[in-house]
């Protein structure tokens, strides 16, 4: 095995016995690596200095024991490899600018906490990721519009997709084998029983945690041990769901692909902003897509400037079903409106904290909106064209 080939000369390097006589390379200065360079560490790396101007080839090796990174400051790697037969643990951030390579056992960060993950930066990608060879915690992605999140939990790889048209992007993931009622590695619950309107049912049986700001879709999968049979009669009709902060309880993300069978699939949200949900699974969507016999519902035209015309949202069949929900849509898919019990008082303001500050209100445009009627077992969809005039 190739240790330290070439390294920079302007650093301090400590060897300090710690407890359980275990060794650690302590960098208390300067370490840089090469560009031809290739460094290889058997024992633990504590990182009080600097040491993230690197190029060439970061290992970390050692068939008997288990290794970690740690330190006041965070290392940045170019090309790194991990071959740690019981684990690699990250107790800080840990960059990779190149390429990661897995060749044999899981890294580890802790689930209580996501301020220590392996990030990928904008040019990186990992290989060799599988059900031993994988992230058992966070991982964090920066200015992706698509990536993969290689995480998992034990022997079980349970990745977990993104996609977005926002350039600049960070987001971090991290997946869980837990309860979302009584999650271990949380200290909130997630009860599986507080619904929206059209979500029949939530997974019991592990759920994922996704952080960021840009919107996004989102693709998770599903195997034997999630044991989705009681989410639904078919496997169309699953959906993702999410534990909204504002509404505390599981939300609808939608279903715009899915693939599989009961044993083994993956599906893909609708966009929605991670950051609105502390945790998102797969649930179950009621099926309200019923004739509609009592009212007809159309498209919409909204010019709230105060002339007593067209200045709200006035849907048909709303006095009928106070029971009710109504969302809107931006033409990027992104939720700009949420209100249960609605009763026509939408006059072109978001109500999403995300998406539009204070009462500023929404550009002019198309958007669309999805209205369930409960009392009546209605779920519509239609166009809203919004006009922002002012008022002669």
């Amino acid at each position: 095995m190739n240790t330290i080939k070439y390294i920079t000369t302007i650093f301090i390097l400590a060897v300090t016995l710690l407890g359980h006589s275990q060794d650690a390379v302590h960098n208390y200065g300067n370490m840089q690596v090469h560009e031809s360079a290739m460094v290889g560490f058997h024992m633990d790396v504590i990182n009080d200095g600097t040491f993230d101007e690197n190029l060439g080839l970061v290992g970390f090796y050692n068939e008997e024991k288990t290794l970690s990174i740690s330190g006041a400051f965070s290392p940045v790697f170019y090309d790194t490899e991990v071959s740690i037969e019981d684990g690699l643990y990250l107790d800080i951030p840990v960059e990779i600018k190149n390429n990661f390579n897995f060749i044999n056992g899981n890294l580890y960060t802790p689930k209580d906490r996501s301020s220590a993950y392996l990030k990928f930066s904008e040019n990186s990608f990992f290989v060799g990721e599988g059900n031993r060879t994988k992230v058992d915690g966070y991982v964090s992605a920066e200015n992706k519009e698509n990536f993969t999140f290689p995480v998992g939990d034990e022997d079980r790889i349970r990745s977990l997709s993104i996609s977005t048209t926002e350039s600049q992007n960070t987001f971090k993931c991290a997946y869980f084998f837990e309860n979302p009622n009584s999650p271990l590695s949380m200290d909130n619950n997630f009860n599986t029983s507080t619904l929206d309107l059209n979500v029949s049912g939530v997974s019991d049986k592990e759920f994922w945690r996704l952080e960021g700001y840009a919107p996004v879709n989102a693709t998770l999968s599903w195997d034997d041990y999630s044991n989705i049979g009681g989410l639904g009669e078919y496997i169309s009709d699953l959906t993702v769901v999410g534990w909204s902060k504002k509404q505390l309880k599981w939300m609808n993300l939608g279903n715009t692909a899915l693939e599989g069978s009961f044993s083994s699939g993956s599906i893909t949200s609708a966009t929605f902003i991670p950051n609105e949900y502390e945790i998102i699974t797969i649930g179950g969507a009621i099926d309200m897509n019923e004739t509609l016999t009592t009212i007809e519902l159309g498209n919409y035209f909204l010019t709230p400037n105060g002339d007593g015309k067209n200045d709200f949202l006035v849907i048909d069949g709303i006095a009928e079903s106070p029971n009710n929900l109504l969302q809107i849509f931006n033409r990027y898919g992104v939720l700009v409106y949420y209100k249960e019990n609605y009763n026509d008082e939408f006059e072109g303001l978001s109500n999403r904290d995300m998406v539009v500050k204070g009462n500023i209100g929404l550009p002019s445009g198309v958007y669309f909106y999805i209205i369930v009627l409960k009392d009546l077992k209605i779920r519509h969809q239609g166009y809203l064209y919004l006009s922002q005039t002012v008022k002669n």
